[in-house]
This record gives structure tokens, C-alpha cells and sequence, in this order.
């Protein structure tokens, strides 16, 4: 039985999703978690990988259970057929009140579904405060503030110049033989009802610290530092540059993950996998 698992979490505390020794992680919460109310020990499978102080409204996972621990989950339940509602209340309780971790749904995965290569995008969101917005204290955990008053409409068009299949290696911290070969689907900027800049970025996928890095350019840009057109001009480059600040984590929300119709899940995990593994 496979099931999916809808997770939310404040990155603050975490030093990012994936489990290393004597840290504390996202996945080795829910998996420590997992392993109190489940016999063995569990996987969870992830749709990307958060750095540390990176949140998510909208992040996957699977779970992969066998017959005896489906059957464990629903001991004593007064729906004992029920195992994907019963993972999710018992593993709420386990975390306690206010956790800075929940599953915000559980259900039972469709035939084919890997929550990793399954997936067709991400989207990202970044919080942004200027001196124009002031400093919200309420916000502090989920907003990278910045001197000065950045001009959204030119960091929305250095945005949208962004857009396509690209190689983004100036805005990707670089890993021995990984790609930095994406497709950048939407990037655009605006200020929500607080006054505070707002940005919607969504890829098949992101190399590691893309988005912090892209949306570093903009405000480069918003504040004059930068020209509209530098931010491709510097992606054409290809080279990691200092012309722009990567910014703070604290920012970044994983907001959502986009999987195709459900027939389509099983042939697009092997061809991700297929082109993963040229990669």
C-alpha cells in the first residue's frame, strides 16, 4: 500500500528535509514519528528537498506500508479499515500540539505515483519586506527584510526574461556532475495587501539554492544595483557570479508540487528516472 502524505512545516528549527546524523531534520521527525506507531523502519520518498530554514505549505512524500503495518494502524480504531485515516491522526498525535510539523493529508496513492519522479513541477514562493512595507513582526520567521524601496515592476520584467529552458548554472550552486539544465515555467513579482513583494517561481525542478539565487537578482534589480537586462545576461553567462546576493532562507516557501492525470504517473517516474540516472 502506497500512500501519499501532504506536509507542511516552518523550516526555522530544521536544518533542511533530509535526515543527517545528530540534526534535526523534517524527514527524521516524521520518520522517527512513523517508527513509534509502525513495526520496521519507514521510508518516506520526497518531491524535493528543502535546505535548511526553508518552509512548505504545499510539500509531498510517499509511504510505502506493508499488510502487517496497515493492520497495526488500525488496531483499536473505530474505523479499523481505515489505515490512511489512522496514519494520519496517529502521527499528529505522535508530533503533539503546535508541532512545527504536520501531515496536512493523507491518501491512498494512485497506481504508478512516486512523489519525487512523478512529479511534473514546483512552485516556490518568496516573501520580501522593504523599508516602503516596514517590518512585521508577526511575519519575521517567513520574511527576508531588506533596506531601501525595490521597484517591483522592474524586478517582475527581470523576471519574466527568465523564463524558458535555459542553462541557469549563475543561479545554482553547483554539485559534481548534476545538471543545471531546467525549465523556468513562471517567475513574476507583486506586492500583496501588506505591501510586502511577492514571488511565484515554478520549475520542473530546481538545482540547489536556484530560487534563493534568482530571486537574489531581482531584488538586485528593484534596488538599481542591477539592470532589467542583466539578469539574462547573466544567466546566458553560465558562471556563477557575485553580482547579486543569494538571499535568506527564511524567505522561501515550498508552496506546491504538480503531478500529471493519474495514468500518466507511472510513465512519467520512469522517464524522470531514465533521465536522472544520464544525467
Amino acid at each position: 500500500m502506497r500512500i501519499r502524505l501532504d506536509i507542511a512545516y516552518d523550516g526555522t528549527h530544521f536544518r533542511g528535509w533530509a535526515r543527517q546524523p545528530g540534526l534535526r531534520t523534517v524527514q527524521g521527525t516524521l520518520e522517527d514519528a512513523l517508527a513509534r506507531i509502525l513495526s520496521g523502519t519507514p521510508t518516506l520518498v520526497v518531491a524535493g528537498r528543502t535546505d535548511a530554514g526553508v518552509h512548505a505549505s504545499g510539500q509531498v512524500a510517499h509511504l510505502d506500508l506493508d499488510e502487517a503495518q496497515a493492520r497495526r494502524l488500525t488496531l483499536g480504531r473505530r474505523t479499523p479499515d481505515d489505515p490512511v485515516a489512522a496514519l494520519a491522526a496517529r502521527v499528529r498525535g505522535v508530533l503533539g500540539a503546535y508541532p512545527d510539523v504536520t501531515l496536512r493529508r493523507t491518501s491512498l496513492a494512485p497506481e504508478g505515483f512516486d512523489a519525487r519522479f512523478s512529479a511534473v513541477w514546483r512552485r516556490y514562493a518568496y516573501r520580501l519586506a522593504d523599508d516602503s512595507t516596514g517590518y512585521d513582526p508577526f511575519q519575521r520567521e517567513r520574511t527576508t527584510q531588506v533596506r531601501g524601496h525595490l521597484d517591483v515592476a522592474a524586478m517582475d520584467a527581470a523576471a519574466r526574461s527568465l523564463i524558458g529552458l535555459h542553462d541557469f548554472a549563475a543561479y545554482c550552486k553547483p554539485r559534481e556532475e548534476a545538471t543545471t539544465i531546467r525549465t523556468l515555467l513562471e517567475f513574476d513579482w507583486h506586492r500583496d495587501e501588506d505591501g510586502a513583494l511577492i514571488a511565484n517561481v515554478r520549475a520542473d525542478a530546481f538545482c540547489h539554492s536556484m530560487v534563493r539565487a534568482l530571486v537574489g537578482a531581482c531584488a538586485a534589480v528593484g534596488a538599481g544595483r542591477l539592470e532589467v537586462a542583466d539578469a539574462a545576461l547573466l544567466r546566458d553567462a553560465a558562471v556563477r557570479t557575485s553580482a547579486f546576493a543569494v538571499l535568506a532562507a527564511r524567505g522561501l516557501v515550498l508552496a506546491e508540487v504538480g503531478y500529471p492525470a493519474d495514468e500518466l504517473l507511472a510513465g512519467r517516474a520512469a522517464q524522470t528516472r531514465a533521465r536522472r540516472v544520464a544525467d
